[in-house]
């Protein structure tokens, strides 16, 4: 298999890693989704070894154990990496150039996820977003 790769909203960060995910889940916990301004984050881990970086990334220390990066340019969360896991970089499934190879296994801290979260199969679907929408005389809600 080839290794996996991923990059920022803007592409000026990208990483590169083996292509073996240890671990797939969606976490709901608050840091997570302050972090990301997200209702919930999809998450996969690595070996932190094989990860290579390559563009302007900053890292934030959002706790004593705990460091974010995103990108410098766009600000687009890239990774996390903890003390309790020295071994794993946790990265973003968004950034992934094939999202397809992300398959979650877990919900982690549901007991923090938002009430509203749940499946939302029964909501109707659109091709599209807004704008397409509000330009072919449709409405959305």
């Amino acid at each position: 298999m080839e290794n996996l790769s991923g990059r920022c909203f803007c592409g000026g960060v990208r990483w590169t890693s083996a292509p073996r995910i240890l671990w797939a889940a969606l976490c709901h916990c608050e840091d997570c989704r302050r972090a990301a301004s997200s209702d919930y984050v999809s998450w996969f881990g690595v070996a932190r070894h094989s990860v290579v970086w390559a563009g302007p990334r900053r890292v934030y220390r959002s706790s004593s154990k705990v460091e974010r990066s995103f990108c410098n340019d766009c600000g687009a969360p890239m990774s996390f990496e903890t003390e309790v896991f020295p071994e794993e970089t946790h990265l973003y499934a968004a950034t992934l150039d094939t999202p397809e190879v992300y398959q979650p296994t877990a919900h982690i801290f549901w007991s923090e996820r938002l009430p509203w979260v749940t499946s939302f199969d029964h909501l109707p679907t659109h091709e599209k977003g807004l704008q397409h929408a509000a330009g072919e005389g449709e409405t959305l809600l």
